[in-house]
């Protein structure tokens, strides 16, 4: 028969890394305030204490100044571009270059 004493170690690592996975997911979700499950399924929600009201407020409010700030990114390149794939820069480029191998 197949000895079963060489199973013991590989059950209990995996056992303790199994342990150790949970209890790293909890925390991670405890973290970032994501729904934990309790022990039959329900949805339990972490605690909101004032200071993470007040952070989820100053990151709402840093997201839309960087949505603004990416909005007017945007309309300044499309204007770069508009600039570039126009016809008159291209021909001022090459008056230009021109005008260097005549010197």
């Amino acid at each position: 028969m197949f000895p079963f004493e060489a199973f013991v170690p590989v059950v209990g690592v995996v056992g303790v890394l199994g342990v150790v996975g949970w209890v790293l997911t909890t925390w991670l979700r405890v973290k970032n305030g994501y729904p934990l499950e309790g022990s039959w399924g329900q949805t339990v929600y972490p605690k909101n204490s004032g200071e993470a009201v007040e952070r989820v407020k100053l990151i709402s409010q840093e997201n839309a100044q960087l949505r603004a700030e990416l909005g007017s990114v945007k309309d300044r390149l499309a204007n770069i571009e508009r600039i570039v794939t126009d016809g008159g820069y291209v021909l001022d480029q090459e008056i230009e270059s021109l005008r260097t191998k005549a010197n």
